[in-house]
C-alpha cells in the first residue's frame, strides 16, 4: 500500500483505480464447509464450498448457480464446447451449516483457554474447519 501511495504522490499512478482489492472482505465461511443458499434462483440448495474470493466477497460453491461456458479446445487432444461450471455467488447470500442439526446459522468466534480461535454457532455448538 505505500508503494501505492508513493507512485501516486509522484503522479505516475492512480491511487483509486488499484485501491480496489487491497482489502480483504472479513468472513468466517472457509473452503471445505458445507453451506445453504439463502437468495437468488438456488435458494434452499446446499453444497460444499470449493473456493473463496476474499478481495471481491464471493465463494464458488458445488452444485449452485451453474453457468453454461463456451469452451475452446488449448491442445489438440481436448475438445471444444459447451460446459457448466459452478459461478461464484456473493458471501452474503449463503449461511454456514450447523454440523449436529443441519441447519443454517449464524458463526460466533470464541477464543479458547489455550489461545485458539474457533467458531461456534448461536445454538453453542463448536463447527470444525474442514481442512
Amino acid at each position: 500500500m505505500r508503494l501505492l501511495r508513493k507512485r501516486a504522490a509522484e503522479g505516475r499512478l492512480s491511487i483509486a483505480r488499484h485501491a480496489f482489492g487491497i482489502e480483504r472482505v472479513k468472513t468466517r465461511i472457509a473452503k471445505g464447509d458445507t453451506v445453504q443458499v439463502m437468495r437468488g434462483d438456488d435458494k434452499g440448495k446446499q453444497g460444499k464450498v470449493i473456493r473463496v474470493f476474499h478481495k471481491t466477497g464471493r465463494v464458488t460453491v458445488e452444485g449452485v448457480n451453474i453457468v453454461k461456458k463456451h469452451r475452446k479446445a488449448r491442445r489438440a487432444e481436448e475438445q471444444s464446447g459447451i460446459i457448466a461450471m459452478p459461478a461464484p455467488v456473493a458471501l452474503s447470500n449463503v449461511m454456514l451449516l450447523d454440523p449436529k442439526s443441519g441447519k443454517p446459522t449464524r458463526v460466533r468466534m470464541r477464543i479458547d483457554a489455550d489461545g485458539t480461535k474457533e467458531r461456534i454457532s448461536v445454538a453453542g455448538e463448536t463447527i470444525p474447519r474442514a481442512r
